[in-house]
């Protein structure tokens, strides 16, 4: 089989396309940085409110609460001089004090993850563009390949067709 060598108007049009490719990239520089939330980046706040969300975000921790709970309303339930007795006053409060400084802290957490999934749903972006044009550029050399070959066989058949025909 003989080598396809491109023409003018083929290497033109994957020019273009390189271009086009070029210029995207120049539009959209690739963050190969860390993200400013990096955890070795972060500030002592949100490494902090990291923390608070991943301890108070799990199952230990609801687990011992639960147990911390049952334990101060039984026991001053059982007993009668007890020092929080039955509305739980002192108890509501605690349990208000932690709601009150747990939701900002947690709040803190999100929001920065929030951030960190919004760049990385960018750079997802970003990749899925490139290789849509990359895919692009494939399409264009495969159907440049299927033309040339077409126009070869189209060139063999009227030649062979021709020497048929001088042959008669």
């Amino acid at each position: 089989m003989s080598v396809i060598t491109p023409t003018q108007q083929e290497l033109k049009i994957l020019e273009s396309l390189r271009e086009h490719r070029r210029k995207h990239r120049e539009e959209y520089p690739q963050q190969a940085k860390l993200h400013a939330d990096a955890p070795s980046q972060l500030t002592l706040g949100q490494k902090i409110s990291d923390q608070v969300a991943k301890a108070v975000g799990s199952w230990k921790f609801i687990i011992g609460q639960s147990i911390c709970i049952v334990g101060w309303i039984s026991y001053n339930s059982l007993n009668n001089a007890s020092w929080d007795p039955y509305p739980f006053i002192l108890l509501n409060l605690i349990l208000s004090f932690q709601a009150a400084y747990t939701a900002p802290a947690i709040m803190m957490s999100q929001n920065r993850q929030s951030d960190v999934d919004r760049h990385q749903a960018n750079n997802d972006f970003e990749v899925n563009v490139k290789a849509e044009l990359e895919i692009e550029l494939l399409h264009q050399k495969i159907d440049m390949m299927k033309e040339k070959e077409l126009a070869m066989l189209i060139a063999t058949v009227q030649e062979l067709s021709l020497k048929i025909d001088s042959n008669k």
